[in-house]
C-alpha cells in the first residue's frame, strides 16, 4: 500500500500540514501516515478517514516526497528505515529542528535529495512561515513540489546557505513564544496598572492579534506603523522611551534570539 506522499509524524505539526493539504485538495487515497502512537492514529482515522501504519515497511517505497514530522530526538532510531525510498527517487523534506541534511543523508545515502525546513506553529491556523533550504540532490521539481506542500500552511521561502537555519529557528520558528509572552507580560501590565485580570488578558490578545494582522495587510513597514500610532509627547511616547532605551526591548530580543541560535547550533552539532 501507498501513496504519492508520505507524512512520518501526525502529531500538532504532522496534523497541521495534513489538514492544510487536505484543504487544499489532496486526495487521501495519495497520502500515507506512518504514526507508530496508537491513540494518535486513532484519531487520524476518525478525524480524515486515513488508516495509518506504523512500520514503512507496510508501505510501496515508490513515493514521490517523504515528509519528516517527528521530534529530532528520535530521528537516529527511526530514519534508517526510509532508506528504500531513497532509492526509488523520492525527495525528504524534514521538519526537525536542528537536525542538518548532512545526518539525514548519513542514513539515507550519499545521493538521497533532502530538503531541511523550518515551520512554525501559526500554521495550525494556516497562517505559518516557513524556510527551506535544499541539499545538491534536489531537482528543481522537487523544490517546487516541498514548496506548494510547506504553501499549504503560510508562506515560504529559500536559503541557499544551511547555516542560516539556526538564525531562522531563533526568528520565526521560536518567535511564536515570543510573541504569546509578549502578550502574558502586556496583560500583566494591565493588571499592575489596575485593570481587572480578564479584561487585560483579554485587551492583550486582541491588541496583539490584531497588530499583527495590521502588518501582514500593510505594505508600510514595521517602523511606519510604530511612528503612526505614536503622537509627540503622547501615552505611546511615554511607553516607548522605556521600550527603546538603551536597555530596552532591541537589544534584550537581540540577546534571545543570539540565545537561541547558538543553542540551535549546539543541537545540530550532537
Amino acid at each position: 500500500m501507498g501513496g504519492r506522499l508520505v507524512l512520518v509524524g501526525c502529531g500538532k505539526m504532522g496534523g497541521a500540514l495534513l489538514g492544510g493539504w487536505l484543504d487544499r485538495g489532496w486526495a487521501a487515497a495519495d497520502i500515507s501516515v506512518v504514526e507508530p502512537d496508537a491513540a494518535s492514529a486513532e484519531h487520524l482515522k476518525e478525524k480524515w478517514g486515513i488508516a495509518a501504519v506504523a512500520d514503512p515497511g507496510e508501505l510501496d517505497p515508490g513515493a514521490e516526497t517523504v515528509v519528516f514530522a517527528v521530534k529530532p530526538q528520535v530521528m537516529a532510531d527511526m530514519v534508517h528505515a526510509y532508506r528504500p525510498f531513497a532509492v526509488g527517487g523520492a525527495v525528504f523534506l524534514s521538519i526537525a529542528a536542528g537536525t542538518p541534511t548532512a545526518f539525514l543523508k548519513g542514513f539515507l545515502g550519499a545521493d538521497a535529495a533532502i530538503v531541511r525546513a523550518m515551520p512554525n506553529t501559526p500554521a495550525a491556523v494556516g497562517r505559518g512561515i516557513t524556510v527551506l533550504c535544499a541539499n545538491p540532490h534536489v531537482t528543481a521539481d522537487q523544490r517546487a513540489a516541498c514548496t506548494n506542500l510547506l504553501a499549504a500552511v503560510g508562506e515560504t521561502a529559500w536559503t541557499e546557505d544551511e547555516g542560516d537555519m539556526d538564525a531562522v529557528t531563533a526568528v520565526s520558528g521560536s518567535g511564536p513564544a515570543y510573541v504569546f509572552l509578549l502578550i502574558e507580560c502586556l496583560a500583566e501590565a494591565g493588571v499592575a496598572a489596575g485593570l481587572g485580570a480578564d479584561l487585560a488578558a483579554r485587551l492583550a490578545r486582541a491588541t496583539v492579534a490584531g497588530a499583527g494582522e495590521l502588518a501582514r495587510l500593510s505594505d508600510d513597514p514595521a517602523a511606519t506603523l510604530r511612528q503612526n500610532v505614536t503622537s509627540p509627547g503622547g501615552t505611546t511616547a511615554a511607553a516607548l522611551d522605556v521600550l527603546m532605551a538603551g536597555d530596552g526591548l532591541q537589544p534584550l530580543m537581540t540577546r534571545a534570539v543570539a540565545a537561541a541560535t547558538a543553542r540551535g547550533r549546539e543541537l545540530a552539532g550532537g
